[in-house]
């Protein structure tokens, strides 16, 4: 293959599959610095590659313009003209499969992620579970480029720099010389958020220390309940529907810490190398979505001898008879422990 001069990465999808992008392109621009990068995604999400060097966003509109094949057509040609001479796939899925046949028939090359669906179904069943580590989404996104002549070494990887806080975010924090922590305390499914009250008590321990608590969400329902936390902790500042996309990642960029789930946030945070402590439900770290480069020990596990069937799916969208409590088996006392130690 001849030296490639642009390539194109597809993800569409969750923010937090598409956070996990953002440390492996980071190190192809640093191994590969006359590279250009075209990342097709959700305009949303740019922000997350503002601070790269030969890096743009390509806004996918899958609902609008590129919807269906024929949109995905015209997807295609648009993507072709700014001379994309190989793709990333880095998704894999419907959409980016029709593009890849729309790509191949122009003669451009394009590799594509191996999920590892066969190994992920054999860690997920519940009968002749195979309980093992599976390879990191990171590392399976720098395979592909490495399928396609790229070859990176993510060890090397090195984080996003903090960023500078602006104005509307500075306006909304105040200046007290505390420590940050942020706390994301929902995920796209309930089998992967922690149960509200035990948040509760989290937040209610955690008051009695010098901190200030930022909390992340997102939709009017999550909203609706910071706004509630807020006015019961008077520690904390509710951020959610307050400020844009590009300035919650300035002010995760400044935390000390942050609490998240099995989601998006979580991976935020961990490419500014911010510690990242994770709370798991019927998901696991095995599976391969634990945020980038973050320790073992900041993992928070459900009893696992009490539900051996964990992980019992690989996003936490269904939930097993008698699964329905499994975060309950994290006692807040520990959450709150686990964050002393990292803060400290």
């Amino acid at each position: 293959m001849a030296r490639l001069q642009h390539i194109l990465v597809i993800r569409l999808s969750a923010m937090g599959d598409v956070a996990m992008t953002v440390p492996v392109i980071k190190r192809v621009t640093e191994e590969y610095p006359e590279l250009k990068i075209t990342v097709l995604t959700r305009k949303f999400l740019a922000p997350l590659y503002s601070d790269m060097p030969n890096v743009q966003v390509y806004a996918a509109e899958v609902h609008g313009r590129h919807k269906g094949v024929a949109g995905l057509k015209r997807l295609s040609r648009e993507l072709q003209d700014l001379g994309i001479d190989a793709v990333a796939d880095l998704h894999n899925v419907l959409r980016s499969n029709i593009l890849k046949v729309f790509f191949q028939l122009q003669g451009i090359p394009i590799k594509q992620i191996n999920k590892g669906r066969r190994e992920k179904k054999a860690l997920t069943r519940r009968d002749h579970k195979v309980f093992k580590r599976l390879k990191t989404t990171h590392q399976r996104y720098a395979d592909v480029f490495t399928a396609l002549g790229l070859k990176i070494d993510l060890e090397k990887a090195t984080c996003l720099h903090r960023r500078q806080l602006p104005p509307a975010v500075k306006d909304l924090i105040g200046k007290e010389p505390k420590k940050w922590l942020g706390i994301a305390p929902f995920a796209q499914h309930d089998s992967k958020s922690y149960p509200r009250d035990l948040m509760k008590e989290v937040l209610r321990e955690l008051e009695k220390d010098d901190l200030k608590i930022f909390l992340f969400g997102g939709g009017s329902k999550e909203i609706a309940i910071l706004k509630e936390w807020k006015m019961e902790f008077p520690h904390t500042v509710n951020v959610a529907g307050k400020i844009s996309f590009g300035e919650e990642l300035a002010l995760i960029s400044n935390l000390d810490a942050m609490l998240s789930m099995d989601s998006g946030n979580g991976h935020l945070a961990a490419n500014f190398g911010i510690p990242v402590i994770t709370l798991w439900g019927l998901t696991h770290p095995y599976t391969g979505f634990v945020p980038f480069k973050q320790p073992e020990t900041n993992s928070l596990l459900p009893d696992l001898r009490k539900y051996p069937a964990i992980p019992t799916s690989v996003y936490g969208k269904s939930i097993p008879e008698g699964y329905e409590e499994v975060m309950r088996t994290i006692p807040s006392e520990q959450v709150v422990s686990k964050i002393r130690e990292v803060l400290s």
